[in-house]
């Protein structure tokens, strides 16, 4: 039996709410459970020890001493394993984090791989072109989600290697609904780049036809407040409600509580939320962002519609409810789509990929 590779992931953990600290938890998890490897995790955002946690609790402060504890982190642990497996995304994050990763990953001539995930890869690496191919040319690989990543990154002259997104389907109860409600759900962080404006937009649309529609707004970030401002002035109180941040253990909660999944993103790449909602069997609407395309075939596996839409984000809604055969056909097509993001497909690729590396 051949020697067990040694795999450090180092990622965010879940203190960080998103994709990448998801899906760098559900890979630890199988991969604990492979007998070729061995897996450790070292995070991006470490906590301090007792009570100098409090210094984590002041804005600046915060970013230097969690940067100085993860650093010595990565100088300590980093040696032990044979291939350093990276989690990076865009901007002034791929300095803080990647970065030094892969420096120190250099410094003790490890393998690497950087797992690129950011849906604003074309313009970070037009707009920080130095700091990011640099990096990049130390690497052993260069690893993304999705075919739309491989495309932006070939424009740049930069090979990647395609491994979809992971998800469980045995933490996701799939329901067909047979008898849809006007009940919305959206489930991104409340950043600009996510059109959660358009969704708003889009459920004042749908309230004028549908008064006692409802719509959640799950997640927190810089435009919350901007975004309650917005609900205000469409008058969507007390239907639109926005519950801040849930745990990813508690989202299958809102997923099971809702209808149909809305999603206004202006940039993006692979959503985890999207594959959750096929998942669990909910109709998606969705604008046509980044590589969305490449998980939702319009009328197909959900409704795709032009980036910051929302009378034809609102009007496909409609359609669904309008035409609830559309939904039973789209949510089973759907759920077909996520098989090819289960770990019996994407594991076996992450294990040949780190023992090939291991082999050069």
């Amino acid at each position: 039996m051949p020697e067990r590779v040694r795999v450090l992931v180092v990622a965010a953990s879940l203190d960080i709410l998103g994709g990448q600290a998801v899906q760098a938890e559900r890979m630890i998890r199988h991969l604990q459970n492979e007998p070729s490897v061995q897996v450790a995790f070292l995070p991006i955002n470490p906590r301090l020890p007792g009570i100098l946690r409090k210094l984590q609790s002041i804005k600046y402060v915060r970013t230097v001493t969690t940067s100085i504890l993860y650093i010595l982190n990565l100088l300590r642990e980093v040696r032990k394993y044979d291939v350093i497996h990276v989690f990076s995304a865009a901007y002034l994050s791929f300095l803080i984090a990647p970065t030094p990763a892969i420096l120190v990953s250099k410094l003790y001539g490890k393998k690497i791989l950087l797992n690129y995930h950011s849906g604003e890869a074309e313009d970070h690496l037009q707009r920080w072109p130095r700091s990011t191919k640099s990096m990049m040319g130390l690497v052993d690989k260069v690893v993304v989600p999705s075919e739309y990543l491989l495309r932006v990154f070939a424009k740049f002259g930069i090979d990647t290697i395609v491994i979809f997104n992971l998800i469980d389907l045995d933490q996701f109860e799939f329901r067909q609904r047979t008898n849809l409600r006007p009940l919305f759900l959206s489930n991104r962080n409340l950043e600009a780049h996510y059109g959660v404006d358009c969704i708003l937009r889009a459920f004042a649309h749908i309230q004028k036809n549908i008064p006692d529609a409802v719509l959640t707004v799950v997640g927190d970030g810089s435009q919350r407040n901007a975004l309650e401002n917005l609900a205000n002035e469409l008058h969507l109180q007390p239907h639109a409600t926005f519950t801040g941040r849930v745990e990813h253990a508690e989202i299958t909660r809102q997923y099971s509580a809702s209808d149909i999944y809305l999603n206004a993103s202006k940039i993006d790449n692979q959503p985890l939320s999207i594959l959750e909602a096929f998942a669990c069997g909910l109709p998606v609407v969705t604008t046509d962002a980044g590589g969305i395309p490449d998980i939702v075939t319009d009328e197909n596996t959900g409704f795709l519609v032009p980036v910051g839409d929302h009378e034809a984000l609102a009007s496909r809604a409609l359609k669904l409810l309008e035409d609830q055969s559309i939904a039973t056909k789209m949510t089973e097509l759907a759920r077909l789509e996520c098989t090819r993001h289960t770990w019996p497909v994407v594991g076996p690729q992450w294990l040949d990929l780190y023992h090939s590396v291991t082999k050069k």
